[in-house]
């Protein structure tokens, strides 16, 4: 292996002494695992934080062996780490990247998505500028891994008009008149997911919802499912910021 890339820093995990085990989203290479030396030391750690946008070169004799990186600073969101609800935002999509994504597998679209969120936390003055975005991000690592919903035509008529919820079951979307006899059994369908644009917090709060049903089935289960409490702790912090 030999890659020298753009990358954004999703997890550490302390190995040996003083290094650490990094794994890193890179744009053409999908997520990469790599041991850097002195990452506990004084230099390195402000550049290791989870959301900073770093050039890293890996390097290994083979493919089955732990690449060895050198890594420089190009941004950091470290300042974050004071503010509670950005932070806890950053944390949670590096780790949720970071854990569900196998290594080595090419995901650009998921890269550009992570890049844009974590600009947008980190520009946007509330967290109404920046959760519409944090949902679409779950929903397209879902569909990133096979679990994709099919948002396009009703279920039943397979019209694409007026749909407005989504079975929880099957995840496809059903219209406003074939959903009214399952009322409270389907979940709500944001206009902003299909559509994008602005969102109510109420709009938000149904996004997180819809998303985390199905991380939660499809994505944070076995050795991840302890990711489930973290992202219940961010979406409480996100809905008690608009009210909800």
């Amino acid at each position: 292996m030999n890659i020298d890339t753009p990358a954004i820093v999703c997890a550490l995990r302390t190995h040996a002494e003083h290094g650490a085990v990094v794994r890193l989203m890179t744009p053409k290479d999908g997520l990469q695992a790599a041991y850097v030396r002195g990452a506990r030391g004084r230099r390195m750690r402000p550049v290791l934080v989870p959301g900073n946008l770093v050039q890293a070169r890996l390097r290994s004799r083979t493919e089955e062996q732990l690449a060895h990186a050198e890594v420089e600073l190009e941004h950091s969101r470290a300042p974050l780490i004071t503010e509670p609800l950005p932070a806890a935002a950053i944390d949670w999509v590096t780790a949720l990247t970071a854990a569900a994504l196998p290594e080595g597998q090419p995901y650009p679209r998921l890269y550009d998505a992570l890049d844009a969120l974590l600009a947008l936390i980190e520009a946007a003055p509330s967290a109404l500028g920046w959760s519409s975005l944090l949902v679409r991000y779950e929903l397209l690592l879902l569909a990133e891994l096979g679990f994709g919903l099919d948002l396009e035509t009703c279920a039943v008529t397979g019209s694409n008009d007026g749909l407005v919820a989504v079975s929880p079951g099957s995840g496809r979307a059903v219209s406003a008149a074939e959903a009214e006899p399952y009322a409270g059994k389907l979940l709500i369908l944001p206009r902003f997911v299909r559509e994008g644009g602005p969102a109510s917090w109420e709009d938000i709060r149904d996004g997180l919802v819809l998303s985390g049903h199905f991380l939660s089935r499809d994505i944070l289960t076995g050795r991840v499912s302890g990711l489930g409490e973290a992202r219940s702790r961010l979406v409480g912090r996100i809905l008690r910021a608009g009210g909800i």
